[in-house]
Order: C-alpha cells, then sequence, then structure tokens
C-alpha cells in the first residue's frame, strides 16, 4: 500500500493543505481555506476599536481552515485514512496568542471578548514598538548576547516585546493565561493533546538559542520589572526539535480531520522555514528567497556568526547540523496590492477588464514595455517598515522622483524595484559579513506568476535566480517533516534529509542576469543606497513625519 503525508501551512489570510506521496513527493491534492475575520486591524469582531499599528486574528479561523482544508485533500483523492502516516503544520510568526490550561484561547471567553490582548497577534502586528525599543536599550545597556541573535535589534514582530506590551497594557489577562503560545505550536498542541513548543519558533523568535536557552532573568527584570515571571508562560523545559514526533492525533481530532487516533504529528515549523526543504534546499550556502505578502530570506550555513541586520539566526532552527540565518522585507505583496487597489485610475481597471485580464496583469504588462531607469523614479519598499536590514518597524516607504507625467506603471515598476534592491542590501550584508551564498532559490505565488519581477531580481542581483516547481512550497516541506517525524519503520523517512532527497520537487524556471540591465541597475541602485541610508537612521525625517 502506498504511503501518504499531509502538510498543511497556514498564511497570513490563508491555509493551504497537500497531501502528497511519501515515497517521491507527488502532490495528490491541495487545498486552501481562507480566514474569514482576515486581519484585524481597525476593530474586534464586537466594534471594539484597535489603536494604530495593530494586527490580530482570530483562532477560530485556524481551526476552521484546518478542519475544511484536510478533510477536502482526503476527499478530492479518496485515499484512505490509514494510508496517511503523518501531518505536520507550519505557520506565520511571530504570532502569538493567551491561553488557558485547557489550551483554549483567551478570546473564547465571554469576559476576554473585547479585550484586544486576548486575541492572536498576528506577526506584522507592530504596536509592541515602544516595547521593543525599551528591550533594545536594556540589552545595548547589558551588552547581552541576545542582540547578536537578532542581527543588533529585536524587532517589534518578536515574542518578547509582543509579551512586554500584554504585560504593561493588559497584566490582569495576561495573569488569567496559563500559557502565551506560537499559534504553531498551539494548533500542534490542540492535535497531540499536549504542550508542544518547536525549537524553530523558540530559536528565531522567543529569544532562545540551543546552548544558551532563554535570556538571563537579571536583563528581563531590567527591561520591564516582571518579565522574567511573564517569560514563564512562553518558556518550556522542552524544546522539540523540527522533524521529530510532538506526538499521536486524539480521537477527537483524528474524527474532525478524517484521518485515525495516533497518526504522527511532526513539531510545527515557521511557515516559510518549512519552503526549505519543500524547495529541496539542504546545503550549506543554499538559499530560498520566498515571495509573497512580504518575502523571507533564509540561508544555510555551517557557522553561526553575528549578522548585522539578520532577522533571526539558530542551529538546527531547521535542519539538524545546520545553521540558518533569517532576513526578509515586510512588504512586498502587500506593496503592490496598496498601489493597485489606492492609485489605479478608474481608466485602467475599465481597459483591464476589456483586455480580459486581472489589473496585476494589465499593469506588469505596461511595466514591461519599459526599460531600466527609463521612468526616473526610485522607491523605498518600506511600506510596512523595514524588517532587513534597519529592523525598524516604524519607518515608512518613498517615491522619489515623480513627475506631472508619471503614469501608473512607472510607479508599478518602481515599486517592484524598490523590492529588488531591498534584497539586493540584504544580501550584500550578509556576504559581507561572511555568510557566503550559492544557488539562489525562489518559491512563492509571485515568483511563479511574474516573470517580469524574476527577471528585474536577477538583474538586480547579478545572479541566476531558480524558481522551484512547487506552488505550494512550505506545505510540501511540512509534509516532508511529518514523513520524517512518521519514521523509516512506519513508511516515512529516518531523518529530513532521506526525506528531502526522495520528495524534493523539480525547478520550473531559471531567470538568469540580464548584462546591460544590470548596469542600468547597479546606477539605480547607488541611488537606492543613497536614500536607504539617509532615510533609514533613527532620527530620520520620514519617522518624524509618522511622529506628527
Amino acid at each position: 500500500m502506498e504511503r501518504y503525508v499531509i502538510g498543511v501551512d497556514f498564511g497570513t489570510l490563508s491555509a493551504r493543505a497537500v497531501l502528497a506521496n511519501a515515497e517521491n513527493g507527488r502532490v495528490l491534492a491541495q487545498s486552501v481555506s481562507t480566514y474569514a475575520h482576515g486581519v484585524m486591524d481597525r476593530s474586534l469582531p464586537d466594534g471594539t476599536p484597535l489603536e494604530a499599528n495593530w494586527a490580530l486574528q482570530s483562532p477560530q479561523d485556524y481551526l476552521d481552515a484546518l478542519y475544511t482544508a484536510v478533510p477536502a485533500v482526503l476527499r478530492q483523492t479518496g485515499v484512505l485514512p490509514e494510508a496517511v502516516i503523518g501531518i505536520s503544520l507550519d505557520f506565520t510568526s511571530c504570532t502569538l496568542l493567551p491561553v488557558d490550561a485547557s489550551l483554549q484561547p483567551l478570546c473564547f471567553e465571554d469576559r476576554f471578548r473585547s479585550r484586544p490582548h486576548a486575541w492572536v497577534k498576528l506577526w506584522k502586528h507592530h504596536g509592541a514598538q515602544k516595547q521593543a525599543d525599551r528591550l533594545n536599550a536594556a540589552a545595548r545597556a547589558r551588552q547581552e548576547p541576545i542582540l547578536d541573535w537578532f542581527g543588533g535589534k529585536i524587532n517589534a514582530e518578536m515574542a518578547i516585546p509582543k509579551l512586554m506590551q500584554m504585560l504593561q497594557e493588559d497584566p490582569a489577562l495576561l495573569d488569567a493565561a496559563a500559557y502565551v503560545l506560537e499559534a504553531g505550536d498551539w494548533l500542534c498542541s490542540i492535535l497531540t493533546g499536549t504542550v508542544v513548543r518547536s525549537a524553530c519558533f523558540a530559536g528565531f523568535k522567543s529569544g532562545w538559542q540551543k546552548e544558551a536557552g532563554y535570556p538571563g532573568e537579571a536583563f528581563l527584570e531590567e527591561a520591564m520589572p516582571g518579565l522574567a515571571a511573564a517569560l514563564e508562560k512562553l518558556r518550556a523545559e522542552t524544546i522539540s526539535p523540527v522533524g521529530s514526533r510532538a506526538g499521536g492525533l486524539t480521537a477527537e481530532q483524528a474524527e474532525k480531520l478524517g484521518l485515525l487516533p495516533g497518526t504522527s504529528v511532526g513539531v510545527p515549523v515557521i511557515d516559510a522555514h518549512a519552503g526549505v526543504p519543500g524547495a529541496g534546499i539542504r546545503e550549506s550556502g543554499d538559499m530560498l528567497l520566498i515571495l509573497g505578502t512580504s518575502s523571507c530570506d533564509l540561508i544555510l550555513n555551517r557557522r553561526q556568526i553575528a549578522v548585522p541586520g539578520v532577522f533571526g539566526v539558530a542551529a538546527d532552527g531547521i535542519l539538524p547540523g545546520l545553521v540558518c540565518y533569517e532576513a526578509g522585507q515586510s512588504c512586498v505583496g502587500d506593496l503592490f496590492d496598496w498601489f493597485i487597489h489606492n492609485w489605479v485610475p478608474g481608466a485602467y481597471e475599465a481597459k483591464a477588464k476589456e483586455e480580459g485580464v486581472s489589473i496585476h496583469t494589465y499593469l506588469t504588462q505596461k511595466a514591461s514595455a519599459l526599460a531600466p531607469g527609463e521612468s526616473g523614479l526610485v522607491a523605498l519598499d518600506w511600506w510596512n517598515g523595514s524588517r532587513s536590514i534597519l529592523n525598524d518597524a516604524a519607518l515608512p516607504g518613498l517615491i522619489a522622483g515623480m513627475t506631472l507625467k508619471t503614469k501608473p506603471e512607472e510607479i508599478y515598476r518602481a515599486l517592484i524595484e524598490a523590492t529588488a534592491f531591498g534584497q539586493r542590501v540584504i544580501l550584500e550584508s550578509m556576504e559581507h559579513s561572511g555568510v557566503q551564498t550559492g544557488r539562489i532559490i525562489a518559491c512563492g505565488g509571485i515568483a511563479q506568476k511574474n516573470p517580469m519581477l524574476m527577471q528585474i531580481y536577477a538583474d538586480v542581483l547579478k545572479r541566476p535566480i531558480f524558481v522551484s516547481s512547487s506552488d505550494q512550497a512550505p506545505a510540501l516541506g511540512s509534509a516532508m517533516f511529518a514523513a520524517a517525524a512518521a519514521g523509516k519503520a512506519n513508511g516515512g523517512y529516518d531523518t529530513i534529509f532521506d526525506a528531502i532527497g526522495a520528495m524534493q520537487p523539480d525547478f520550473a524556471f531559471c531567470y538568469e542576469p540580464n548584462e546591460n540591465n544590470a548596469e542600468v541597475y547597479d546606477r539605480l541602485y547607488g541611488i537606492y543606497r543613497t536614500l536607504h541610508d539617509t532615510f533609514g537612521t533613527a532620527d530620520s525625517l520620514l519617522k518624524k513625519l509618522r511622529q506628527i
């Protein structure tokens, strides 16, 4: 009997499940389930208003998506429950929620329903910037090693600043929580009936390191009185390595998913990080570029060194025996969506409709006819803050060079180029610090759907970019982790490396840099870098505008 594994990828707006053959990685079915509440950035479901820079979600959406997408792939294929040897999931991070001792989210309780801190804080929740600043100041004063783990600055998106915000703004609610869990750990705990803490989430987002553990109590208390005690709700004595078995499905969860009780459940990973095996990456030097609403860069290396501006670094955080460095940009697909929803004239919308294409496709067609530099525009890609290398969520974006003749397609292309320039800043920072890169492999919907963007990236980076053939690389990566967690004796694999070797996808495309374009982009990048370094300072004029 053939054996199958299920991987579930929980993204910002939806969850995607794939059912794959454990022997060769062939995906037989996939299903997408959209979150009903989406991102709550203005108000809670009951109308309670939210402050600026908040981004919350409902944990019920995650459960609904799980119970919809997994049964759907089983129905599509007719695969019997006994043929499924394992399931594993990945999740956007850092995404935190407070729960009680029975793992019920506090926002499910009537008494907490109108309290914003009772809900899930999504990865792009930037409401904890003041707390992050306070944590960084204490870390710098004490020369704490945690700064080296996060590229010199702890971002507001991380777990400890979000925990500090809860402690400072709603301590009673925090007291009521038995645990504060990463959403991925919470779902895995629901599936297995036992609290699970993944080394991937802990290492990249919570300040835990394999050798050193969590930050020290003296530092935490200096940053904020009571923080050491609060961290106990986040801390775990046992941190489970990725690729290992978290437990088996409970009878209740097995019935909801249409699987057998006891089916192996793998330790969860961060969504982008699951794309590493999902794209076939398993060697030091390989770099994964994931292009979606945001971007995430993951580079494998054998040495752990301090890299300015890196978003996180963890030994064994994704693959055993390898250090993984994480960087990325907070706004890529979100930036393009912002533009088409706010700045495209009605005539363009009508023309796109007339031609039977999306407005994205129409703008891409017009922008593709432009030569590099033709528009005279250069933009800074900080519409949702700068994740890497400046690590400052308060920085806003900028477009320079506009005139009365500037057209929408010129702005659209300039925004795409800005994200490519931001990517080059990250790559140069990594290599200057001693983290050398070999192959660059891209995945995600944008990488597969927008050849113009990918060619611009290749031209700006002056490097070939391979595009994975898998349209659901993180979900496939989670399926590989499920196969490794199940073990060879059960039809899986002894290691994640064995699973990658057997189940990895092919490459769909390779974009080679155009030398003539690359020369022009070198000149544009010089201007971008000047703007980047001028406006990306701690006392940036752009930040002063936001403060006013």
